[in-house]
């Protein structure tokens, strides 16, 4: 990383590229953008083929809880990052489970997980309160690319990677189970085990995405380049090439417009902002052109 940084640093001077290069914190912002861009935008498609559009945002709000329980037991305040993924993954399974054995409703399962999720969060912030700094939890709800660290990305790299091993050998099955269980059961498979594993694959990349666009919006980008991308395409593969694409684009854009406009809007935000952007243009393009 300091290579690419000195690299970014020597073309601002060069004036090859923007002074906004010449900041190490904006280098590291943009290989977070496109470490986690193609990888939600890929999940997107699949969240939307399962219809699990709130299951991230449930997750994503979990983070809240997780942080608080990780500083209780002695964690770094500024990054407690054992807390966060315990909570959020025994979350993500119980609800699953719960799930598979219960007849509720899976939209008022979600709903009863995260009203629990957020009272126990709001409950044990209050004896953290004087242990953590307030613009932190900001942080947490809203994202900050800018403060993305070398630790910050090393763990998003090593989720990443995790995620595409495992779906370079299980997109396709996970995808016949979304649409069709009652084949991928003929064909064999344990279709139990692969929504275990999406759900698992989910919360690991709303965890490492919740420092970047916020709990509050990590769901968002999880769905609306994939919701923009179902407008354009027809075909399976270019779904998710399009969703990826678009979601890499929202990041990056995201990212730059606010520091070259010096427009005062959080990242998060604007990143949100911009994949809607998208969206919208998709939706005029499909009434207009009459596809819809």
């Amino acid at each position: 990383m300091d290579t690419l940084r000195l690299l970014a640093s020597q073309g601002a001077q060069a004036g090859w590229l923007s002074e906004s290069f010449s900041y190490a914190f904006m280098v590291n912002a943009l290989v977070a953008a496109l470490l986690v861009g193609p990888l939600l935008g890929g999940l997107g498609t699949l969240v939307i083929a399962k219809r699990l559009a709130f299951f991230s945002e449930a997750v994503g709000h979990a983070a809240l809880t997780g942080i608080a329980i990780g500083v209780l037991l002695g964690e770094p305040p500024e990054n407690p990052i054992i807390g966060l993924f315990c909570f959020c993954m025994i979350f993500a399974l119980l609800l699953h489970f719960v799930r598979n054995r219960t007849a509720v409703p899976y939209d008022t399962l979600v709903g009863v997980f995260l009203a629990v999720a957020l009272a126990g969060g709001a409950a044990l912030l209050m004896y953290v309160a004087r242990k953590i700094n307030i613009h932190m939890l900001e942080n947490v709800l809203f994202g900050s690319i800018l403060t993305i660290t070398d630790f910050d990305l090393l763990v998003l790299g090593i989720s990443c990677l995790l995620i595409i091993v495992g779906l370079m050998f299980t997109f396709n099955r996970i995808l016949l189970a979304s649409i069709s269980p009652d084949i991928a059961k003929v064909r064999g498979y344990n279709t139990h085990f692969y929504d275990y594993l999406f759900v698992m694959m989910i919360t690991l990349v709303t965890i490492a995405a919740v420092k970047i666009v916020g709990a509050v919006l990590v769901g968002a980008l999880l769905l609306i380049p994939g919701a923009t991308a179902r407008l354009m395409t027809k075909s399976m593969g270019s779904f998710v090439l399009l969703s990826s694409l678009l979601a890499t684009l929202s990041c990056l854009i995201g990212t730059l417009l606010p520091m070259e406009l010096k427009l005062p809007i959080p990242s998060g935000a604007s990143i949100i902002l911009v994949a809607a952007s998208f969206f919208l243009i998709a939706t005029i393009y499909r009434i207009v052109g009459g596809r819809t």
